[in-house]
Protein backbone atom coordinates (compact mmCIF):
# COMPACT_ATOMS: atom_id res chain seq x y z
CA UNK A 1 0.00 0.00 0.00
CA UNK A 2 1.56 3.43 -0.79
CA UNK A 3 1.60 5.92 1.83
CA UNK A 4 -0.19 9.11 0.40
CA UNK A 5 2.22 11.25 2.09
CA UNK A 6 5.14 9.92 0.99
CA UNK A 7 4.32 8.30 -2.50
CA UNK A 8 8.54 7.66 -3.76
CA UNK A 9 9.93 6.38 0.13
CA UNK A 10 13.28 5.51 -0.11
CA UNK A 11 14.69 2.33 -0.40
CA UNK A 12 16.46 1.34 3.23
CA UNK A 13 20.00 0.87 3.29
CA UNK A 14 21.59 -1.71 5.40
CA UNK A 15 24.63 0.04 7.05
CA UNK A 16 27.14 -1.76 9.46
CA UNK A 17 27.14 -0.65 13.43
CA UNK A 18 30.24 1.43 13.99
CA UNK A 19 32.63 -1.31 16.46
CA UNK A 20 33.53 0.84 20.26
CA UNK A 21 37.07 0.95 18.67
CA UNK A 22 35.93 2.94 15.17
CA UNK A 23 33.96 5.35 17.49
CA UNK A 24 37.01 5.74 20.26
CA UNK A 25 39.77 5.95 17.94
CA UNK A 26 37.53 8.68 15.12
CA UNK A 27 40.68 11.35 14.94
CA UNK A 28 42.13 12.88 17.40
CA UNK A 29 39.00 14.59 18.82
CA UNK A 30 37.79 10.93 19.26
CA UNK A 31 41.00 10.08 21.32
CA UNK A 32 40.89 13.08 23.62
CA UNK A 33 37.08 12.29 24.39
CA UNK A 34 38.56 9.56 25.87
CA UNK A 35 41.15 10.47 27.97
CA UNK A 36 39.37 13.30 29.43
CA UNK A 37 36.56 10.42 30.34
CA UNK A 38 39.63 8.54 31.45
CA UNK A 39 40.86 11.11 34.06
CA UNK A 40 37.83 12.22 34.87
CA UNK A 41 37.55 8.56 36.32
CA UNK A 42 40.49 8.76 37.69
CA UNK A 43 39.29 11.81 40.01
CA UNK A 44 36.09 10.14 40.64
CA UNK A 45 38.39 6.97 42.32
CA UNK A 46 40.47 9.42 44.26
CA UNK A 47 37.40 11.75 45.34
CA UNK A 48 36.13 8.43 47.19
CA UNK A 49 39.23 7.73 49.20
CA UNK A 50 40.35 11.31 49.66
CA UNK A 51 37.56 13.55 50.23
CA UNK A 52 40.22 16.55 51.61
CA UNK A 53 41.71 16.61 48.26
CA UNK A 54 38.41 17.72 46.25
CA UNK A 55 39.78 21.47 45.45
CA UNK A 56 43.03 19.61 44.44
CA UNK A 57 41.96 17.37 42.29
CA UNK A 58 39.80 20.20 40.06
CA UNK A 59 43.22 22.84 40.08
CA UNK A 60 44.96 21.55 37.35
CA UNK A 61 43.39 21.52 33.49
CA UNK A 62 44.23 18.56 31.98
CA UNK A 63 46.45 19.00 28.46
CA UNK A 64 47.56 16.05 25.88
CA UNK A 65 51.20 16.32 25.32
CA UNK A 66 53.20 13.89 22.98
CA UNK A 67 56.42 14.68 23.81
CA UNK A 68 56.17 13.09 26.98
CA UNK A 69 56.72 10.04 28.06
CA UNK A 70 54.36 9.95 31.41
CA UNK A 71 52.19 12.54 33.14
CA UNK A 72 53.58 16.44 34.33
CA UNK A 73 52.75 19.43 35.67
CA UNK A 74 53.48 22.89 35.64
CA UNK A 75 51.08 23.85 38.39
CA UNK A 76 48.29 25.27 36.22
CA UNK A 77 47.98 21.96 34.13
CA UNK A 78 48.07 18.35 33.87
CA UNK A 79 49.99 17.00 31.03
CA UNK A 80 49.69 13.21 29.44
CA UNK A 81 49.98 11.48 26.38
CA UNK A 82 46.68 10.20 24.87
CA UNK A 83 47.77 6.51 23.81
CA UNK A 84 49.46 5.99 26.70
CA UNK A 85 46.78 6.64 29.27
CA UNK A 86 44.39 4.81 26.96
CA UNK A 87 46.70 1.66 26.88
CA UNK A 88 47.32 2.02 30.73
CA UNK A 89 43.93 2.13 32.16
CA UNK A 90 42.43 -0.97 31.54
CA UNK A 91 45.62 -3.12 32.46
CA UNK A 92 46.70 -0.82 35.74
CA UNK A 93 44.47 1.94 37.05
CA UNK A 94 45.85 1.76 40.01
CA UNK A 95 49.08 3.12 38.52
CA UNK A 96 47.49 6.05 37.15
CA UNK A 97 45.31 6.46 40.17
CA UNK A 98 48.58 6.87 42.17
CA UNK A 99 50.74 8.59 39.20
CA UNK A 100 47.91 11.70 39.45
CA UNK A 101 48.02 12.02 42.84
CA UNK A 102 51.40 12.20 42.87
CA UNK A 103 51.49 14.98 40.69
CA UNK A 104 48.65 16.09 43.18
CA UNK A 105 50.94 15.65 46.28
CA UNK A 106 53.86 17.77 44.34
CA UNK A 107 51.37 20.75 44.01
CA UNK A 108 49.98 20.87 47.79
CA UNK A 109 53.98 20.24 48.79
CA UNK A 110 54.82 23.54 46.85
CA UNK A 111 57.93 21.09 45.30
CA UNK A 112 57.58 22.44 41.79
CA UNK A 113 58.52 25.86 43.45
CA UNK A 114 61.19 25.63 46.47
CA UNK A 115 64.29 24.07 44.66
CA UNK A 116 65.33 27.37 44.75
CA UNK A 117 68.43 26.80 42.17
CA UNK A 118 69.45 23.86 44.31
CA UNK A 119 70.70 20.33 43.11
CA UNK A 120 67.63 19.92 40.43
CA UNK A 121 68.27 15.97 40.44
CA UNK A 122 68.79 15.66 44.00
CA UNK A 123 65.77 18.00 45.13
CA UNK A 124 63.76 15.91 41.79
CA UNK A 125 64.59 12.48 44.04
CA UNK A 126 64.08 13.73 47.48
CA UNK A 127 60.62 14.79 46.30
CA UNK A 128 59.93 11.74 45.13
CA UNK A 129 60.53 9.76 48.11
CA UNK A 130 58.52 12.31 50.11
CA UNK A 131 55.32 11.64 48.23
CA UNK A 132 55.57 7.91 47.47
CA UNK A 133 55.82 7.85 51.20
CA UNK A 134 52.91 9.90 51.36
CA UNK A 135 50.85 8.00 48.87
CA UNK A 136 52.02 4.33 50.45
CA UNK A 137 51.17 5.64 54.10
CA UNK A 138 47.34 6.33 53.12
CA UNK A 139 46.68 2.59 52.31
CA UNK A 140 43.71 2.76 50.29
CA UNK A 141 42.35 0.46 47.75
CA UNK A 142 42.79 3.44 44.91
CA UNK A 143 46.24 3.63 44.96
CA UNK A 144 47.34 0.45 47.31
CA UNK A 145 50.58 -1.13 45.82
CA UNK A 146 52.88 -4.36 47.32
CA UNK A 147 56.04 -2.22 48.82
CA UNK A 148 59.32 -3.79 47.55
CA UNK A 149 62.04 -4.00 49.56
CA UNK A 150 63.69 -0.59 49.28
CA UNK A 151 60.50 1.20 50.26
CA UNK A 152 59.82 -0.65 53.26
CA UNK A 153 63.57 -0.53 54.60
CA UNK A 154 63.72 3.08 53.41
CA UNK A 155 60.24 3.97 55.05
CA UNK A 156 61.53 2.04 58.56
CA UNK A 157 64.89 4.18 58.40
CA UNK A 158 62.85 7.76 58.00
CA UNK A 159 60.32 7.01 61.19
CA UNK A 160 62.87 5.72 63.35
CA UNK A 161 64.79 8.86 62.62
CA UNK A 162 62.03 10.67 64.47
CA UNK A 163 62.08 13.68 62.59
CA UNK A 164 58.63 14.73 59.93
CA UNK A 165 59.19 13.00 56.81
CA UNK A 166 59.62 16.02 53.65
CA UNK A 167 61.31 16.61 50.81
CA UNK A 168 63.69 19.39 52.38
CA UNK A 169 64.80 16.70 55.26
CA UNK A 170 65.63 14.60 52.52
CA UNK A 171 67.28 16.42 50.74
CA UNK A 172 69.80 17.67 53.35
CA UNK A 173 70.08 14.23 53.86
CA UNK A 174 71.20 13.53 50.18
CA UNK A 175 73.57 16.13 50.35
CA UNK A 176 75.76 14.19 53.32
CA UNK A 177 76.79 12.09 50.89
CA UNK A 178 80.22 12.99 49.00
CA UNK A 179 80.38 12.78 45.37
CA UNK A 180 81.27 9.90 43.68
CA UNK A 181 81.04 7.49 46.55
CA UNK A 182 80.32 3.88 45.67
CA UNK A 183 77.80 3.42 48.05
CA UNK A 184 74.63 5.75 49.21
CA UNK A 185 73.37 6.08 52.46
CA UNK A 186 70.45 7.71 53.92
CA UNK A 187 69.78 7.76 57.74
CA UNK A 188 72.62 5.49 58.04
CA UNK A 189 70.52 3.19 56.00
CA UNK A 190 73.10 2.07 52.62
CA UNK A 191 72.22 1.71 49.03
CA UNK A 192 73.89 0.38 46.19
CA UNK A 193 73.73 3.75 44.36
CA UNK A 194 71.55 6.78 44.30
CA UNK A 195 70.60 5.40 40.66
CA UNK A 196 68.61 2.70 42.40
CA UNK A 197 66.31 5.14 44.41
CA UNK A 198 65.89 6.63 41.48
CA UNK A 199 64.26 3.98 39.74
CA UNK A 200 62.58 3.32 42.52
CA UNK A 201 60.42 6.83 43.24
CA UNK A 202 60.31 8.12 40.03
CA UNK A 203 56.79 8.68 38.72
CA UNK A 204 55.97 11.53 36.34
CA UNK A 205 57.73 13.83 35.06
CA UNK A 206 59.55 17.24 36.77
CA UNK A 207 60.84 19.33 33.67
CA UNK A 208 57.56 21.29 33.60
CA UNK A 209 58.59 22.57 37.12
CA UNK A 210 59.27 26.47 37.44
CA UNK A 211 61.81 25.69 40.04
CA UNK A 212 61.25 29.39 41.38
CA UNK A 213 57.74 31.02 41.94
CA UNK A 214 59.23 34.17 40.49
CA UNK A 215 60.20 32.28 37.98
CA UNK A 216 57.07 33.93 35.77
CA UNK A 217 54.07 35.94 36.23
CA UNK A 218 52.15 32.44 35.83
CA UNK A 219 54.77 30.60 37.65
CA UNK A 220 53.98 33.00 40.93
CA UNK A 221 50.09 33.19 40.59
CA UNK A 222 50.27 29.39 40.75
CA UNK A 223 53.00 28.69 43.54
CA UNK A 224 49.95 31.42 45.19
CA UNK A 225 47.21 28.95 44.26
CA UNK A 226 48.60 26.09 45.92
CA UNK A 227 50.14 27.65 49.35
CA UNK A 228 46.40 29.34 49.50
CA UNK A 229 44.46 25.82 49.29
CA UNK A 230 47.55 24.06 51.13
CA UNK A 231 46.89 26.75 54.32
CA UNK A 232 42.88 25.37 53.58
CA UNK A 233 43.35 21.75 53.45
CA UNK A 234 45.85 22.44 56.83
CA UNK A 235 42.38 24.10 58.53
CA UNK A 236 40.02 21.70 57.52
CA UNK A 237 41.91 19.01 58.81
CA UNK A 238 42.49 19.95 61.91
CA UNK A 239 39.02 21.51 62.51
CA UNK A 240 37.65 18.15 61.21
CA UNK A 241 40.07 16.25 63.45
CA UNK A 242 41.42 13.99 60.65
CA UNK A 243 44.79 15.64 62.07
CA UNK A 244 44.91 12.62 64.57
CA UNK A 245 45.59 10.19 61.88
CA UNK A 246 49.13 9.57 60.91
CA UNK A 247 48.45 10.41 57.52
CA UNK A 248 46.43 13.57 58.53
CA UNK A 249 49.69 14.58 60.67
CA UNK A 250 51.88 13.95 57.98
CA UNK A 251 49.97 15.69 55.37
CA UNK A 252 49.93 18.87 57.46
CA UNK A 253 53.85 18.88 58.45
CA UNK A 254 54.81 18.91 54.97
CA UNK A 255 52.22 21.76 54.16
CA UNK A 256 53.68 23.33 56.83
CA UNK A 257 56.96 22.72 55.89
CA UNK A 258 56.65 23.80 52.13
CA UNK A 259 55.62 27.37 53.54
CA UNK A 260 58.50 28.10 56.27
CA UNK A 261 60.52 26.86 52.85
CA UNK A 262 61.75 30.22 51.87
CA UNK A 263 65.10 30.86 49.45
CA UNK A 264 67.09 33.53 52.09
CA UNK A 265 67.59 35.16 48.99
CA UNK A 266 63.99 35.58 48.51
CA UNK A 267 63.64 36.75 52.38
CA UNK A 268 66.43 39.60 52.19
CA UNK A 269 63.97 41.21 49.44
CA UNK A 270 61.36 41.73 52.74
CA UNK A 271 64.01 44.27 53.50
CA UNK A 272 64.24 46.29 49.82
CA UNK A 273 63.01 49.59 49.63
CA UNK A 274 61.61 51.58 46.35
CA UNK A 275 64.02 54.43 45.41
CA UNK A 276 64.82 55.96 42.43
CA UNK A 277 68.55 55.56 41.17
CA UNK A 278 71.01 57.10 38.22
CA UNK A 279 70.79 54.84 35.64
CA UNK A 280 69.87 54.48 31.91
CA UNK A 281 66.73 52.85 32.09
CA UNK A 282 66.39 50.60 29.08
CA UNK A 283 62.99 49.37 29.58
CA UNK A 284 61.09 53.02 28.78
CA UNK A 285 63.60 53.73 26.19
CA UNK A 286 62.42 53.59 22.52
CA UNK A 287 65.70 52.50 20.47
CA UNK A 288 63.97 52.86 16.94
CA UNK A 289 63.02 56.76 18.17
CA UNK A 290 66.88 57.53 19.05
CA UNK A 291 68.51 55.87 15.78
CA UNK A 292 65.97 57.53 13.17
CA UNK A 293 66.29 61.02 14.53
CA UNK A 294 70.44 60.11 14.37
CA UNK A 295 69.44 59.28 10.67
CA UNK A 296 67.18 62.66 10.07
CA UNK A 297 69.33 64.78 11.66
CA UNK A 298 72.59 63.89 11.77
CA UNK A 299 73.55 63.91 15.16
CA UNK A 300 69.91 64.92 17.13
CA UNK A 301 68.24 61.99 18.48
CA UNK A 302 64.46 62.05 18.78
CA UNK A 303 64.70 60.54 21.87
CA UNK A 304 66.81 60.60 24.44
CA UNK A 305 67.25 57.66 27.32
CA UNK A 306 66.08 58.28 30.75
CA UNK A 307 68.53 58.94 33.50
CA UNK A 308 66.77 57.02 36.58
CA UNK A 309 64.87 54.18 37.01
CA UNK A 310 62.95 53.19 40.56
CA UNK A 311 64.50 49.38 41.57
CA UNK A 312 64.11 48.06 45.09
CA UNK A 313 67.05 47.60 46.88
CA UNK A 314 68.54 47.52 50.55
CA UNK A 315 69.52 51.04 51.83
CA UNK A 316 70.21 50.46 55.51
CA UNK A 317 70.31 47.16 57.06
CA UNK A 318 70.95 45.72 60.47
CA UNK A 319 72.86 42.57 61.21
CA UNK A 320 72.67 40.97 65.12
CA UNK A 321 74.82 38.43 65.94
CA UNK A 322 73.76 36.31 69.33
CA UNK A 323 77.64 35.58 70.45
CA UNK A 324 76.14 33.54 73.78
CA UNK A 325 78.03 30.27 74.37
CA UNK A 326 75.82 28.67 72.29
CA UNK A 327 77.13 30.37 68.82
CA UNK A 328 79.97 28.51 67.13
CA UNK A 329 82.19 31.27 64.71
CA UNK A 330 82.73 29.27 61.52
CA UNK A 331 78.36 29.22 61.55
CA UNK A 332 78.41 32.88 61.70
CA UNK A 333 81.12 33.64 59.40
CA UNK A 334 79.15 31.17 57.22
CA UNK A 335 76.47 33.01 57.36
CA UNK A 336 77.41 36.98 56.91
CA UNK A 337 79.35 35.50 54.02
CA UNK A 338 75.83 34.04 52.16
CA UNK A 339 74.17 36.68 52.78
CA UNK A 340 76.53 39.50 51.36
CA UNK A 341 76.94 37.33 48.75
CA UNK A 342 73.46 37.57 48.10
CA UNK A 343 73.43 41.06 48.02
CA UNK A 344 76.06 41.57 45.70
CA UNK A 345 75.27 39.13 43.49
CA UNK A 346 71.66 40.17 42.94
CA UNK A 347 72.89 43.57 43.10
CA UNK A 348 70.82 44.43 46.06
CA UNK A 349 72.49 47.55 47.25
CA UNK A 350 72.85 51.29 46.45
CA UNK A 351 75.56 53.31 45.77
CA UNK A 352 74.98 54.29 49.01
CA UNK A 353 74.11 51.49 51.48
CA UNK A 354 75.14 50.75 54.87
CA UNK A 355 74.96 47.57 56.71
CA UNK A 356 75.14 47.84 60.50
CA UNK A 357 76.70 44.05 61.95
CA UNK A 358 76.15 43.75 65.55
CA UNK A 359 77.51 41.41 68.43
CA UNK A 360 75.45 41.02 71.33
CA UNK A 361 74.74 38.34 74.28
CA UNK A 362 73.53 39.88 77.05
CA UNK A 363 75.28 43.39 76.17
CA UNK A 364 76.40 44.47 72.60
CA UNK A 365 80.08 43.90 72.46
CA UNK A 366 80.85 44.89 69.08
CA UNK A 367 79.73 47.79 66.25
CA UNK A 368 81.04 47.47 62.73
CA UNK A 369 79.95 49.24 59.65
CA UNK A 370 80.09 48.03 56.30
CA UNK A 371 79.66 50.96 53.51
CA UNK A 372 81.62 49.41 50.75
CA UNK A 373 82.99 46.22 49.06
CA UNK A 374 86.27 46.99 50.66
CA UNK A 375 84.35 47.12 53.71
CA UNK A 376 83.14 43.83 53.24
CA UNK A 377 86.27 41.63 52.47
CA UNK A 378 87.76 43.31 55.60
CA UNK A 379 84.90 41.84 57.44
CA UNK A 380 84.49 38.49 56.43
CA UNK A 381 88.42 37.90 56.15
CA UNK A 382 89.62 39.06 60.13
CA UNK A 383 85.57 38.29 61.52
CA UNK A 384 85.68 36.28 65.52
CA UNK A 385 82.98 36.68 67.75
CA UNK A 386 83.11 38.46 70.95
CA UNK A 387 81.31 37.33 73.87
CA UNK A 388 80.44 34.17 75.21
CA UNK A 389 77.77 35.16 77.76
CA UNK A 390 73.85 34.65 78.28
CA UNK A 391 71.57 35.69 75.45
CA UNK A 392 69.03 39.01 75.98
CA UNK A 393 68.16 40.16 72.70
CA UNK A 394 66.62 43.69 74.10
CA UNK A 395 69.49 45.41 74.71
CA UNK A 396 70.71 44.80 71.05
CA UNK A 397 67.19 46.85 70.63
CA UNK A 398 67.90 49.46 72.66
CA UNK A 399 71.47 50.00 71.29
CA UNK A 400 69.55 50.72 67.80
CA UNK A 401 67.05 52.85 69.06
CA UNK A 402 69.85 55.19 70.29
CA UNK A 403 71.98 55.26 67.07
CA UNK A 404 68.63 56.56 64.98
CA UNK A 405 67.90 58.97 68.13
CA UNK A 406 71.62 59.98 67.37
CA UNK A 407 71.56 60.16 63.75
CA UNK A 408 73.87 57.24 63.28
CA UNK A 409 71.67 55.06 61.86
CA UNK A 410 68.94 56.75 59.56
CA UNK A 411 65.48 54.77 58.78
CA UNK A 412 67.08 50.80 58.72
CA UNK A 413 64.88 48.82 57.06
CA UNK A 414 65.25 45.98 59.35
CA UNK A 415 66.94 43.87 61.73
CA UNK A 416 68.00 40.43 60.84
CA UNK A 417 68.78 38.52 64.41
CA UNK A 418 70.89 35.45 63.80
CA UNK A 419 70.21 33.57 67.35
CA UNK A 420 69.48 30.10 68.94
CA UNK A 421 66.27 31.65 69.54
CA UNK A 422 67.13 30.69 73.39
CA UNK A 423 66.81 34.33 75.03
CA UNK A 424 64.58 37.34 76.46
CA UNK A 425 62.71 39.19 73.91
CA UNK A 426 61.45 42.40 73.64
CA UNK A 427 57.90 43.07 74.83
CA UNK A 428 57.20 45.67 72.29
CA UNK A 429 57.65 45.86 68.49
CA UNK A 430 60.59 48.31 67.04
CA UNK A 431 59.12 50.50 64.65
CA UNK A 432 60.95 48.76 61.76
CA UNK A 433 60.86 45.16 60.47
CA UNK A 434 62.51 42.58 62.73
CA UNK A 435 63.70 38.64 61.99
CA UNK A 436 64.81 36.03 63.78
CA UNK A 437 66.92 33.42 61.74
CA UNK A 438 67.47 30.07 62.91
CA UNK A 439 69.85 27.62 62.11
CA UNK A 440 69.35 24.15 61.42
CA UNK A 441 66.25 23.62 63.93
CA UNK A 442 62.80 24.64 64.32
CA UNK A 443 62.12 28.65 65.65
CA UNK A 444 60.77 28.56 69.42
CA UNK A 445 57.23 29.18 69.41
CA UNK A 446 59.11 32.36 72.18
CA UNK A 447 59.49 34.43 69.09
CA UNK A 448 57.06 37.38 69.25
CA UNK A 449 54.12 37.36 66.71
CA UNK A 450 55.35 40.59 65.89
CA UNK A 451 58.86 39.09 64.73
CA UNK A 452 59.20 37.46 61.40
CA UNK A 453 60.99 33.73 61.63
CA UNK A 454 63.44 32.05 58.96
CA UNK A 455 64.57 28.48 59.46
CA UNK A 456 68.10 28.16 57.65
CA UNK A 457 69.82 24.69 56.80
CA UNK A 458 73.11 23.97 55.35
CA UNK A 459 71.93 24.44 51.72
CA UNK A 460 70.86 27.75 52.58
CA UNK A 461 74.00 28.98 53.38
CA UNK A 462 76.17 26.91 50.94
CA UNK A 463 75.60 25.62 47.01
CA UNK A 464 76.76 22.07 46.66
CA UNK A 465 76.34 19.91 43.12
CA UNK A 466 75.87 16.72 42.52
CA UNK A 467 77.11 14.66 39.07
CA UNK A 468 74.13 12.88 38.68
CA UNK A 469 71.61 12.12 36.08
CA UNK A 470 68.32 11.73 36.23
CA UNK A 471 66.55 8.62 34.51
CA UNK A 472 63.54 9.30 32.32
CA UNK A 473 60.45 7.71 33.59
CA UNK A 474 58.03 6.08 31.27
CA UNK A 475 54.83 4.68 31.90
CA UNK A 476 55.79 1.16 32.37
CA UNK A 477 54.32 -0.02 35.70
Amino acid sequence: MINPRNPYPKKAKHKAKPSQADTLFAGRAGQEGLCLRILHLIRDELYLDFRYFDRALAMLAPEADESLQTLATDGIKLYYVPEQLIRLYPKNPVFLNRALLHSLLHCIFRHPWLRNGGDIPLWNLASDIAVEYMIDLFDKASVRRIRSGIRTRLYRSLEESGQPVSAPLLYEEILKNPPGSDSFRIFDLEFPSIEVLAREFHVDDHRRWPGDEKASPAAAQASSAWEKLGRRMDQELTMSGEDGANEGRQIISQIQTGRRRRSYSDFLRKFTVLQEELHINQDEFDLAYYTYGLQLYGNLPLIEPPESREVRKVRDLVIVIDTSYSTRGSLVRSFLTRTFEILQEKDHFFSRSRVCILQCDDKVRDHILVESDQDIRRLLSSFSLTGGGGTDFRPAFRYIAEKIKEGDLQDPQGILYFTDGKGIFPDAPPPYRTAFIFYGQKAPDAVPPWAMKLELSERDLSARKRPYSHPKATMVH
